[in-house]
């Protein structure tokens, strides 16, 4: 975990987050959190986290997602290099995806 990131206010906003239990509701809470801008830059990047964990190419990605190569290049990085919050993510997804199918 990156220590400049933790701190009282960012651990109430991920408490906050953490009691939504509907799309619906993260929908709300979001619009009122974050600008239009910000929550499909947010949205865009987790779609490019997605395809590269998949092994889509760049080329790909671009045509899907719409964002820069640069921005792609920075994901990937994460995605080699990060917390593994993404990786956390994609499992549980994955495996409640098993279970329900």
């Amino acid at each position: 975990m990156n220590n400049k990131l933790k701190d009282k206010n960012t651990d109430e906003l991920f408490k906050a987050i953490l009691c939504l239990e509907t799309i619906e509701e993260c929908y709300d809470f979001f619009e009122d959190l974050c600008t239009v801008l910000e929550l499909k830059s947010l949205s865009q990047r987790y779609q490019v986290a997605k395809m590269l964990s998949e092994h889509h190419v760049y080329s790909d990605i671009v045509r899907e997602t719409g964002a820069s190569t640069a921005t792609i290049s920075r994901v990937n990085r994460t995605l080699n290099y990060g917390s593994d919050g993404y990786k956390i993510v994609f499992e549980r997804l994955r495996a409640k995806d098993r279970d329900n199918g």
